[in-house]
């Protein structure tokens, strides 16, 4: 039997298995893996597997992997899990900027004291606003940015009655975002800078109570269409306000940081059979 050791983080309740493969001593299938654990009733329960490899650009490389199998190519709450993880079980404790090799690039991971961890993503891309796109005999505008991964943004009123799986499965699958597919964000004006987020993501095929990249592709499209300068808060589905920074030039988007906290909830072992 092979026993493997795994971490269990969280961060705005978006939960994360993470494997320290540093070594390059785990001799593992991760899609099957991701999809096997990630399982709510019959593995350990997550909205997807963090995997830390070695790296010659950054001081590890994070690879992510949603519960479907497929691998991310950037993930937001995942990558405050791992500056958390690094800080506290990775050896870099006194460390105050760590830059992490990512699939679209690196980014910075900056962790303070109280373990408050913010994220210098990467610039966001693609910016496309008030998309037409028909979903059941209607058509909304969508607003469509990519933060590491692909986001099409709605505003909407009455959030909370909105019925994310039905409508945000349709967009995600809409033949306008294929072959890729895209994350939906539904948003709404709080006032003043605060927005409410709610997301169906890629992937996970569901939503889930924060999306990290979501958070961020919200706060640009809002800074946009509703005016709202340097910084924006959203308030995620599980409750926790995070704050996005950023550099707004002409529509042009710089010096993009997501803040927020994370927790190492739980360590454990993995028996795999056959091992």
């Amino acid at each position: 039997m092979k026993r493997i050791k795994f971490f269990k983080l969280e961060a705005s309740s978006n939960d994360f298995i993470l494997l320290d493969n540093r070594k390059q001593n785990l001799n593992l299938d991760y899609k099957n893996f991701a999809k096997k654990y990630c399982a709510r009733r019959i593995g350990v329960g997550a909205d997807g597997l963090l995997i830390i490899e070695p790296s010659q650009v950054g001081i590890v490389k994070m690879r992510i992997f949603n519960p479907d199998g497929s691998e991310a190519e950037m993930c937001g709450n995942g990558s405050r899990c791992v500056g958390l993880w690094l800080k506290l079980e990775g050896g870099y404790r006194k460390k105050k900027n760590m830059r992490v090799e990512t699939k679209v690039g690196i980014i910075e991971i900056a962790v303070s004291s109280s373990q408050e961890i913010k994220i210098k993503m990467i610039d966001p891309f693609d910016l496309k606003l008030d998309l037409p796109v028909k979903i059941f005999k209607r058509t909304v505008k969508v607003n469509y940015v990519n933060t590491g991964v692909p986001h099409a943004v709605i505003f909407v009123e009455g959030l909370e009655g909105i019925n994310v799986e039905k409508i945000g499965r349709a967009i995600r699958f809409h033949k306008k975002f294929s072959p890729q597919g895209t994350n939906v964000d539904f948003v709404e004006f709080g006032g003043s800078n605060l927005i409410m987020v709610r997301t169906y993501e890629r992937g996970v095929e569901g939503e889930t109570l924060a999306c990290g990249t979501g958070i961020v592709a919200s706060a640009v499209v809002a800074s946009l269409k509703l005016g709202i300068e340097r910084k924006v808060k959203a308030k995620t589905k599980s409750g926790e306000v995070l704050e996005v920074h950023f550099k707004n030039e002409r529509g042009k988007f710089s010096e993009v940081w997501l803040e927020g906290g994370a927790n190492l909830v739980y360590k454990g072992e993995i028996t795999l059979k056959g091992g």
